[in-house]
Protein backbone atom coordinates (compact mmCIF):
# COMPACT_ATOMS: atom_id res chain seq x y z
CA UNK A 1 0.00 0.00 0.00
CA UNK A 2 1.41 3.38 -0.98
CA UNK A 3 1.33 6.47 1.19
CA UNK A 4 -1.29 9.04 0.17
CA UNK A 5 -0.09 12.64 -0.03
CA UNK A 6 -1.70 15.85 -1.15
CA UNK A 7 0.15 17.36 -4.08
CA UNK A 8 -2.05 20.42 -4.67
CA UNK A 9 -4.82 22.28 -2.86
CA UNK A 10 -7.05 24.95 -4.36
CA UNK A 11 -9.68 27.03 -2.60
CA UNK A 12 -13.00 26.64 -4.43
CA UNK A 13 -15.25 28.79 -2.20
CA UNK A 14 -17.73 28.15 0.59
CA UNK A 15 -14.94 26.93 2.92
CA UNK A 16 -14.16 24.07 0.52
CA UNK A 17 -10.90 22.95 -1.04
CA UNK A 18 -10.14 20.86 -4.08
CA UNK A 19 -7.38 18.43 -3.20
CA UNK A 20 -5.16 16.60 -5.67
CA UNK A 21 -3.40 13.48 -4.44
CA UNK A 22 -0.26 11.67 -5.53
CA UNK A 23 -2.38 8.78 -6.85
CA UNK A 24 -3.83 11.24 -9.41
CA UNK A 25 -7.26 11.44 -7.73
CA UNK A 26 -9.01 14.67 -6.77
CA UNK A 27 -11.65 15.43 -4.16
CA UNK A 28 -13.53 18.54 -3.07
CA UNK A 29 -13.78 18.69 0.72
CA UNK A 30 -16.09 21.10 2.56
CA UNK A 31 -14.10 21.86 5.69
CA UNK A 32 -16.66 24.46 6.77
CA UNK A 33 -19.16 21.72 7.61
CA UNK A 34 -16.63 20.11 9.95
CA UNK A 35 -15.78 23.44 11.60
CA UNK A 36 -19.45 24.24 12.22
CA UNK A 37 -20.11 20.79 13.73
CA UNK A 38 -17.00 20.96 15.93
CA UNK A 39 -16.60 24.48 17.32
CA UNK A 40 -13.31 25.14 19.08
CA UNK A 41 -11.63 28.44 20.04
CA UNK A 42 -8.42 27.44 18.23
CA UNK A 43 -10.12 26.68 14.90
CA UNK A 44 -13.24 28.89 14.85
CA UNK A 45 -11.19 31.64 13.19
CA UNK A 46 -11.05 29.48 10.03
CA UNK A 47 -14.79 29.96 9.55
CA UNK A 48 -13.76 33.43 8.33
CA UNK A 49 -12.99 33.04 4.64
CA UNK A 50 -9.89 35.26 4.62
CA UNK A 51 -8.34 33.09 7.37
CA UNK A 52 -9.47 29.84 5.77
CA UNK A 53 -7.79 30.67 2.46
CA UNK A 54 -4.36 30.76 4.12
CA UNK A 55 -3.83 26.99 4.12
CA UNK A 56 -0.62 25.38 2.92
CA UNK A 57 0.72 21.95 2.02
CA UNK A 58 3.26 20.56 4.51
CA UNK A 59 4.65 17.05 4.32
CA UNK A 60 1.86 15.97 1.97
CA UNK A 61 -0.96 17.30 4.14
CA UNK A 62 -3.10 20.44 4.18
CA UNK A 63 -2.68 22.58 7.29
CA UNK A 64 -3.90 25.90 8.64
CA UNK A 65 -1.91 28.10 11.01
CA UNK A 66 1.75 28.30 11.92
CA UNK A 67 1.52 25.42 14.39
CA UNK A 68 -0.95 23.29 12.44
CA UNK A 69 -3.99 24.73 14.24
CA UNK A 70 -6.11 22.66 11.88
CA UNK A 71 -5.02 19.47 10.15
CA UNK A 72 -6.81 16.29 9.05
CA UNK A 73 -5.56 12.70 8.71
CA UNK A 74 -4.56 12.69 5.05
CA UNK A 75 -5.60 9.05 4.55
CA UNK A 76 -9.25 10.04 5.28
CA UNK A 77 -9.40 12.92 2.81
CA UNK A 78 -9.67 11.00 -0.51
CA UNK A 79 -12.98 9.58 0.69
CA UNK A 80 -14.15 12.94 2.08
CA UNK A 81 -14.33 11.53 5.60
CA UNK A 82 -13.46 14.37 7.91
CA UNK A 83 -14.94 13.92 11.36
Amino acid sequence: MSIINITKAEYVGNLSVKLSFNDETEKIINVGDFLKRNPHPQTDKYLIETNFEKFKIEDGNIVWGENADLIFPVHELPQGNIK
